[in-house]
């Protein structure tokens, strides 16, 4: 049985590094600080920084981040925390007196503190080899010179359009003569390239103490927003203990909450009694089983992610075998769940990706973000900065976790994975770096490029070609439309409400392999949009 692959990419592969991210321009921006002997986190941030420029609608210095980080000679891995908080004004009661039932999905009202380049600047600081101002340089040399707006990119662009124009700043900043950019159209972008050369020469003061912030606070105050300089003064990120599960010998990492990456490991635990490897990828059983583990995974998700440090989160049980069990008894090989609730787990005390593994075999990955495509729509005056709208992860609901309160932390979609195995003494040995963008994609899309190695033997190219699904809730699934028809058939009768469509969200993914033997990095980069993956 056959079906049509998305693309016919080759496995990248290299000894002395490899970078892996959704644009050609940031990949060689990675690779470039790698080739001058940087650390794999000197290396994600210079591509991170890269993309801010090159595919600003996705990512920038006023959005969120995530980083799994493998120390090869410590065999450890570390996470960082470098998400937002809400202001300090912002209490469920100044939403409500302005009226709103939901948190706005754009607007000042939607924006968060800004942490990601707070984060670069503790990556670099903690692993990396190279200052900020040698990392930082290839990202201000796209800002000043300009660089070549590619096709898709173009197109994500001319969406956001309308919102762009909303907003005079965001307009003079991200339009030409009141249009998107055209493809193969040099775009360059001034106002970022000195917020970038201040950071580059200041460090985070400047983002957070200087002049940047003055802009944010008085382009917040200017549209009726709570940011203060207070807020952004007070900000840090925080470095946390990853959570993680066994997967059929395998040991897989997510950021903890208040990222979804648990929905992953939630569905994985699941999934971990079936042998996927038998029933073949191309098979409506092994897609049956899959968007059952990711319907209540992310169920459970939703109802009680939140930042830990404000609610209770239950990870250890959601992460528990018992738990696993009783959300594995709901699934019936016959028919699919119609409406999916979350469980109730045993009493305890309890996010642009870029992946890089340098010659060392260290690795990072790193995940950068505005969350929808240009955030809030309001640019800080005269930086170039998009603020993003990660306000929209929380709710008003007052019994909800993850109701919004002063200095706390939202849901948040994006979320980095990584993946070890056992070295034979009992240590940890990189495996897998890898991640899939795309909102609440990220989860289901790190489920099925997992078992794609994992249980269906493929490479870390293949595992990306494949066609994948969205659940959006229900019985309700987008499904790419490049599989046998007798599988779409037998989920039908199952009672999976289908919709074939090649376009839409899929998610973009990245990743780069270690070979268990040669040690040599063999990585993967996403069909769907300009990803591209880059060794030597």
């Amino acid at each position: 049985m056959t079906f049509n692959p998305l693309s016919r990419r080759s496995v990248v592969m290299g000894f002395g590094g490899a970078v892996a991210t959704s644009q050609p321009l940031a990949a060689m921006a990675g690779l470039r600080v790698l080739m001058q002997g940087g650390h794999a986190a000197d290396a994600a941030v210079a591509a991170a920084a890269a993309l801010t420029v090159v595919e600003p609608m996705s990512t920038g210095m006023g959005g969120d981040a995530f980083a799994l980080i493998y120390q090869a000679k410590e065999h450890q891995v570390y996470a960082l925390n470098a998400s937002g908080r809400a202001p300090a004004g912002a209490t469920l009661e100044a939403y409500q007196q302005r009226g709103h039932n939901y948190m706005p999905a754009r607007g000042i009202l939607s924006v968060t503190v800004p942490g990601g380049v707070m984060g670069w600047a503790d990556l670099v600081s903690r692993f990396g080899r190279l200052g900020l101002d040698t990392v930082l340089a290839p990202a201000i040399a796209y800002a000043e010179n300009g660089f070549p707006v590619s096709e898709r990119i173009s197109i994500s662009w001319l969406g956001c359009q309308d919102l762009l124009r909303q907003y005079h700043e965001a307009a003079r900043t991200y339009l030409v003569n009141g249009r998107t950019p055209r493809p193969g159209e040099r775009f360059r972008s001034p106002d970022l390239a000195r917020s970038l050369r201040s950071l580059a020469e200041q460090g985070p003061d400047a983002f957070y103490r200087g002049p940047i912030a003055d802009a944010i606070v008085s382009t917040s105050e200017r549209h009726g927003g709570l940011l203060t300089h207070r807020d952004l003064y007070e900000h840090c990120s925080c470095w946390e203990e990853p959570i993680s599960t066994d997967y059929r010998g395998y040991r897989v990492y997510e950021c903890p909450p208040p990222g979804q990456g648990i929905a992953a490991l939630i569905a994985l635990n699941i999934l971990n009694d079936y042998n996927l490897s038998e029933t073949g990828f191309a098979s409506a059983d092994a897609f049956h089983l899959k968007m059952e583990a990711i319907k209540l995974g992310m169920a459970d998700s939703a109802r009680y992610v939140a930042d830990p440090q404000r609610a209770r989160v239950p990870v250890r049980g959601l992460l528990s075998a018992e738990f696993a069990q009783q959300r594995r008894d709901l699934i019936h090989m016959d028919r699919a769940i119609a409406d999916p609730r979350a469980g109730m787990p045993p009493t305890s005390h309890d996010t642009v990706y870029v992946s890089v593994v340098d010659g060392e075999g260290n690795a990072v990955s790193f995940i950068n973000s505005l969350y929808m495509n240009f955030g809030s729509g309001i640019v800080a005056d005269g930086t170039g900065i998009m603020l993003q709208n990660r306000g929209n992860g929380f709710s008003l609901h007052p019994q909800h976790p993850n109701c919004i309160a002063p200095d706390k932390r939202p849901f948040h979609t994006i979320i980095p994975a990584m993946v070890t195995r056992s070295d034979g003494a009992g240590r940890k040995a990189l495996y897998l770096c890898y991640g899939v963008m795309g909102g609440f994609m990220q989860a289901q899309g790190h489920v099925q490029v997992l078992t794609n190695i994992v249980n269906h033997g493929m490479n870390v190219q293949r595992a990306f070609d494949m066609p994948r699904f969205n659940y959006q809730g229900g019985r309700r699934f987008f499904i790419e439309p490049h599989l046998p028809n007798d599988v779409y058939a037998g989920l039908r009768r199952r009672g999976h409400d289908l919709t074939l469509r090649a376009g839409g969200n899929y998610g973009g993914g990245q990743g780069i392999l270690i070979h268990p033997e040669t040690g040599a990095l063999m990585a993967g980069s996403e069909p769907r949009n300009d990803g591209c993956a880059l060794a030597f």
